[in-house]
């Protein structure tokens, strides 16, 4: 395991904390759209909303994975 930026483990944490969010909020708003039977566009927009949250926190787990996988490091 190498050793990483503090920095590193703040935005780590961040796209952790991003995911479940953005799992949970997901479920959340699927589940109050049938149990109110809001419009089906509302479900799209969750689905639109969780597919950024998702999108955003692979992209900077990539990127730090990459910045740790940069050549001269040793590991």
């Amino acid at each position: 395991m190498t050793d990483r930026s503090p920095r590193d483990a703040a935005q780590l944490r961040l796209a952790a904390i991003v995911m479940a969010a953005t799992g949970l909020l997901w479920l959340a708003a699927n589940w109050a759209g049938r149990r109110f039977g809001w419009p089906s566009e509302y479900a799209f927009l969750a689905d639109l909303a969780a597919i950024g949250g998702f999108v955003w926190s692979l992209l900077v787990t990539w990127r730090i994975w990459r910045r740790g996988a940069s050549p001269g490091k040793e590991g």
